[in-house]
């Protein structure tokens, strides 16, 4: 592990600690070279899972892409990062339990917006309004009634 302060490669490990779910490690390390303390999270990669995009092009999936995705949908919205944080990880669990090596980015979206019409109406249309390409108003009130019918 490089030092990010130094760029130094030797670090030593001075503490290590598993998360409540054993799925994150935190190890604390000291720099040989410059002697600064810096803190590493490892996360376990279950699943090498490949995202297919629209115009078929792959690339690696990304939680994080997930993570905002939904975090810009819900600006200024009253809803938590941690309720966010655990849908995000929700939709990960259960793209991985699909066994599949790829997956449609449409399907990721379809996921995404299932978890937040469930979290927040407004962020749901926010999200439905980009990922479906909403191109005029009567576009949102047919998705809106959808809303009011289910």
């Amino acid at each position: 592990m490089k030092c990010p302060f130094c760029n130094a490669s030797d670090t030593k490990v001075v503490d290590t600690r598993a998360s409540e779910d054993d799925k994150i490690v935190r190890r604390r390390r000291e720099c040989i070279s410059c002697h600064k303390r810096f803190t590493t999270y490892e996360r376990y990669d279950f699943n090498n899972l490949t995202v297919v995009k629209k115009d078929k092009n792959r690339e690696a999936f990304d939680r994080d892409k997930v993570y905002r995705g939904m975090k810009k949908s819900c600006e200024k919205r009253p809803v938590p990062d941690s309720v966010l944080l655990e849908a995000t990880k929700e939709i990960e669990v259960e793209l991985t339990h699909s066994n599949k090596r790829e997956v449609d980015s449409s399907e990721i979206g379809e996921l995404i917006m299932k978890k937040l019409k469930k979290i927040d109406k407004v962020a749901y249309i926010r999200f439905a309004s980009v990922y479906r390409e909403f191109t005029d108003v009567k576009s949102f009130n047919e998705e809106i009634s959808k809303l009011y019918n289910e």
